[in-house]
């Protein structure tokens, strides 16, 4: 393992965007001048041992100081608030379009229906965020007050002094092959979105024709009744997406298992989408011969024509996520 480019990745990444190429540049040269020319790993720990903490190089670093917390519990402190803000967020969102559509107002119009749950949702991640934020605030602030200990310098996440033997547990992470919290967020927000269209299809999936307050909901374009009827796998399909999101929050870049979890899902995922979706009494027929007027043609053909393309898309869609993660989980 290049305990060196893990030192400069640990400094750097509590750094902004925009500096860190340069101090990182800056950092590698320091360090190399430093070390003798024919080194060894031995070197590379006194060296890194010399410099320290990276959290605490980091803030040398940093344009304005670091006053909310100390500097001995500041990086568990924001490690732990960058790791449960996104989960409480997202879990918080979730939890408001269960509500809702559990008692969905069937008179109302999609736009308000729409514009209720974004404006709920908001209020929501706020009100978590700022619970979050307050709590795990006020309890490293106790902790760092009750803390008698004569040794001040900066902890690393596991609550212990640092030492070069610390990098040995951190894996090296290219940009590339890197999983993102937003990354994670995006990917549980869109189980949120398709669970919620899946199992209140007959409310947004449909026709719509102008009103006087808007849009209104006329034809809906599924039998729910066929939906419901393949509920139970599809809630293992959600479980099994909240499960490999989990796993990539904790993983924090591809590799070859987490790429072979995800088309074991995208391959159980696409044969049940298939099944339901080729299953006769899906579709609305009065949906269909709706939209076969529109587009001149016969409720047949169109049927046909929607059910194929939709699968299609589908299976390019699953087998570029597969290719994707394969792709990032060979990534040196």
């Amino acid at each position: 393992m290049n305990l060196i480019e893990v030192y400069i990745q640990e400094v750097t990444g509590r750094l902004p965007e925009k500096n860190r190429e340069d101090i990182a540049l800056e950092l590698r040269s320091i360090i190399e001048d430093m070390l003798p020319d024919d080194y060894n790993e031995e070197d590379v720990n006194v060296i890194l041992e010399k410099l320290g903490n990276p959290a605490a190089l980091a803030s040398g670093y940093r344009d304005q100081p670091m006053h909310l917390i100390g500097p001995r519990y500041f990086d568990v402190y924001a490690s732990l608030l960058k790791m449960i803000l996104p989960i409480a967020a997202t879990i918080s969102l979730i939890s408001v379009i269960a509500e809702y559509f559990i008692g969905y107002p069937a008179e109302e119009t999609v736009i308000n229906v729409f514009l209720d749950i974004i404006g709920f949702g908001i209020w929501k991640i706020i009100e978590v965020g700022i619970h979050t934020f307050f709590w795990l605030t006020l309890v490293f602030a106790i902790i760092e007050r009750t803390d008698k200990g004569k040794d001040q310098q900066p902890l690393s996440t596991s609550l212990k002094k640092w030492t070069p033997e610390d990098l040995k547990n951190i894996p090296y992470i290219p940009k590339k092959k890197a999983i993102t919290k937003l990354e994670v967020f995006g990917y549980l927000m869109w189980t949120a979105i398709w669970a919620t269209l899946y199992f209140y299809a007959n409310h947004l999936v449909g026709i719509y024709e102008g009103g006087g307050d808007g849009l209104e909901f006329v034809i809906p374009a599924l039998n729910q009744d066929v939906l419901l009827h393949y509920w139970p796998i599809v809630l293992i399909i959600i479980a099994i997406e909240i499960g490999l999101s989990l796993y990539k929050l904790i993983k924090r870049q591809w590799t070859k298992k987490m790429a072979i979890f995800t088309t074991a899902l995208e391959l159980i995922a696409t044969v049940v989408f298939i099944v339901i979706f080729s299953n006769p009494n899906l579709m609305n027929q009065e949906f269909i011969t709706y939209m076969s007027g529109l587009f001149n043609t016969t409720a047949t053909q169109f049927e046909t024509w929607l059910v194929g393309s939709v699968i299609i898309i589908f299976i390019l869609s699953a087998a570029f996520n597969v290719f994707d993660g394969f792709r990032k989980a060979r990534i040196r």
